[in-house]
């Protein structure tokens, strides 16, 4: 078996220099989340948005899901035109009524008639990968939620946005390797984001567990102190397990 995580962006929400929105794309058809330039980052690194079978979004805010309905609108007039190819959404209660009005506001009239099915189970298979969402610490508002997979005894967790909590204490001993975000620096006060200091503690108590960091709050090329099981990626960076 070989596992394929790439990173069509590495940033937070303000996009540092240098990245884009943090956009993973699992064994080259499940995506975790859709910024709003989530097209243009599929084509710069040569991904098809109609090769996504499986869209799972973690949380409500904008740098995660205002790229849906440009993707949907690519997958409709350009790579999908014949609509063969089914998009399953994957998100909590109401995300489809969430996604409906996005589409509605952004394509008025325009995406109404797609063949995109959501789901709100908290588990499940996808393309050989069984997932189950799970709780983080965010913003309420928002919803936030992570996704354990594992295909054949590999265990990935991609941690959505979140600070640190029970959930991810709980799941970081389990996975080979937990993706997470490094949002902002230390001296910024927010239960709601992972810091260096609070991911290099993470990562020592879990010394068997690789630590793909992103969500990045700095520029490309700046790195933190941290220990050799954390790698904070770039965009375009694709890891193989």
């Amino acid at each position: 078996m070989m596992v394929s995580i790439s990173f069509l962006g590495s940033g937070n929400a303000f996009c540092p220099t240098g990245r884009m929105h943090s956009l993973v794309l699992i064994d080259d058809t499940l995506l975790v989340d859709a910024p709003p330039t989530v097209v243009p980052q599929m084509r710069k690194h040569g991904i098809c948005p109609s090769q996504i079978t499986d869209l799972f979004i973690t949380h409500w805010h904008g740098d995660h899901t205002f790229g849906v309905p440009f993707m949907l609108l690519e997958r409709k007039w350009i790579s999908d035109r014949d609509g063969g190819r089914k998009l399953t959404i994957h998100s909590l209660a109401g995300g489809n009524e969430k996604l409906s009005h996005l589409c509605e506001q952004a394509y008025p009239e325009s995406l109404g008639d797609l063949d995109w099915v959501s789901h709100n189970h908290e588990h499940g298979v996808a393309q050989g990968w069984k997932f189950e969402r799970f709780e983080v610490c965010h913003n309420p508002i928002t919803e936030p939620h992570g996704y354990r997979f594992e295909k054949d005894g590999f265990i990935l967790v991609h941690c959505g946005d979140s600070g640190p909590c029970e959930n991810i204490e709980h799941l970081a001993p389990q996975a080979d390797v937990m993706i997470i975000e490094l949002g902002i620096p230390d001296y910024v006060d927010s239960p709601y984001h992972y810091t260096p200091s609070r991911l290099r503690d993470l990562a020592l108590r879990n010394p068997d567990t690789i630590f793909l960091a992103t969500h990045n709050f700095s520029e490309s090329g700046d790195k933190s102190e941290q220990p050799d099981n954390v790698i904070e990626v770039e965009d375009g960076d694709v890891f193989t397990y």
